[in-house]
């Protein structure tokens, strides 16, 4: 349960960053579709290197353990990927 928590709260600071800093904004998202604006990828990408960062610190401080990962399960990204992109579609985004 704890888990839970703390990736829901680490996703929900993620959130409110991403809103605070404009990155939700129609426009944004559109001119990086254009390949005009591309604040909104490096945002994203500089946060995903920052997240890489911190897990490897983590396992060489040996305080979070990786654990073992199943193989793709090909239907389920499929279904995942059409529920988010209805969903981004049904936002506006």
């Amino acid at each position: 349960m704890a888990d839970i928590l703390v990736a829901l709260v680490t996703g929900l600071i993620f959130g409110w960053s991403l809103h605070k800093s404009g990155m939700t904004k129609y426009h944004k998202i559109v001119n990086v579709f254009r390949l005009t604006d591309l604040t909104v990828l490096k945002y994203m990408l500089a946060s995903m290197a920052f997240a890489m960062v911190g897990v490897y610190a983590l396992l060489d401080l040996g305080i979070l353990t990786m654990p073992n990962i199943n193989p793709t399960y090909i239907a389920g990204n499929i279904v995942g990927g059409l529920i988010f992109g209805v969903g981004m579609a049904a936002a506006g985004f």
